[in-house]
């Protein structure tokens, strides 16, 4: 092997999780390399709702979310396909900032705590031997002595792993395409909606400078039957909803091509994968609708740098590391994706949906129970 250069730590994507992981690491003194397939500022397919949970964390790394700036998102609607809907109290709720502008933000403050970042490059590839990761970028080779996996929710890494939740036969947990714009619109800066319609969800909430995110999730199946045409499938199936109808039809896009991702999975994934503590959406991500994976990324970034921070100053060893870690992520996060996993059944089924709305309307009591099973405390 030709001559390497050496890291405490790498981490493998710069989004949330991996992101506050390494400002936390560099702050602490340790050499850390994030390696990104992007240039900053990026946008990605995301809801960009954050829980108010988040908050103090944000802002130990530095950021602030200034009032009115940032809206305070405070209730919460949701529809069926049919256009019955209910509105709920969103307790603690969250604020809205765009991944734009976050992921840029963290990534100056990272620069700053001297974290190196590799910008446009992708990882392809992480092996273990000797008690040392190595990290094939290109026709380079680092080493480290953690690697964190924080490449999103389907990666080639993935793929070249054979992880668990590659390779099945679609099923409704695994074959989403995820799409998003920036749009201007007449609606509430403190709600969040979710638009539900045939084997889909709409998620719309305000984010900085007077736009709103709409991202919505449905199968690849609704594309197929609408000969591969994002635009087709909004207005023949997203727009029996009337209400995302008048949104289609009264809202200013602020950018006609949308950002897009496709075979997304909410199926069960390991937080460890070859050593890897996986950290953000590749080591489980959570149904959009329940509008917190941002907050989830945050945490488990937090989470990651803790169990490194702890094996590098020699007070755990490598496997007391990974179980530490795999505690910690089941504790916070595993019933949260359960949850996640049980409510997605319900949404983008017309009868399921006008069910779950019609019921939760009259006992109001459920809808704060399910809340509560996808938000967590502050930490």
């Amino acid at each position: 092997m030709k001559q390497v250069t050496t890291y405490d730590v790498i981490v493998a994507g710069g989004g949330l999780a991996g992101l506050s992981a390494a400002i936390l690491l560099g702050r602490q003194g340790y050499q850390v390399m994030l390696i990104e397939k992007n240039f900053y500022p990026v946008q990605r397919v995301c809801g960009e709702y954050i829980g108010e949970e988040s908050r103090d964390f944000l802002m130990h790394l530095g950021c602030e979310f200034p009032d009115p700036e940032f809206p305070k998102i405070r209730n919460l609607q949701v529809s069926a396909p049919d256009g019955s809907f209910l509105f709920a109290p969103l307790n603690p709720g969250g604020f809205g900032a765009s991944r734009y502008g976050l992921d840029a933000r963290l990534a100056g403050l990272a620069r700053s705590a001297g974290v190196e970042i590799l910008e446009g490059h992708k990882v392809d590839d992480i092996t273990f031997e000797s008690n040392q990761h190595h990290v094939f970028v290109g026709k380079q080779v680092f080493a480290c002595q953690v690697a964190l996996g924080c490449f999103g929710k389907r990666s080639n890494l993935d793929v070249r792993w054979k992880r668990s939740f590659i390779g099945g036969k679609p099923h409704k947990l695994n074959n989403y395409i995820g799409i998003k714009y920036h749009i201007r619109c007449d609606l509430p800066a403190d709600r969040i909606a979710l638009h539900n319609f045939q084997d889909g969800y709409c998620g719309i909430s305000a984010v900085e400078g007077g736009e709103y995110c709409l991202c919505y999730m449905t199968s690849a199946a609704n594309l197929g039957l609408c000969n591969n045409s994002i635009s087709a499938m909004e207005q023949e199936i997203l727009c029996r909803n009337p209400h995302l109808a008048r949104i289609w039809k009264t809202a200013t896009f602020v950018s006609a091509n949308p950002v897009s991702i496709s075979q997304i999975s909410f199926s069960p994934k390991k937080s460890v994968e070859s050593h890897v503590l996986m950290a953000g959406d590749s080591a489980g991500m959570i149904s959009p609708l329940c509008g917190n994976g941002m907050s989830m990324a945050l945490r488990a970034g937090k989470m990651a740098a803790g169990a490194a921070d702890g094996f590098l100053r020699g007070q755990l060893s490598r496997a007391s590391m990974e179980n530490v870690y795999s505690r910690q992520w089941a504790r916070n996060f595993s019933s949260r994706l359960r949850a996640g996993r049980i409510i997605q059944r319900f949404f983008g089924d017309p009868a399921l949906t006008r069910l779950l709305v019609g019921t939760a309307k009259k006992v109001p009591m459920l809808t704060q129970f399910l809340i509560r099973q996808t938000h967590g405390n502050a930490y």
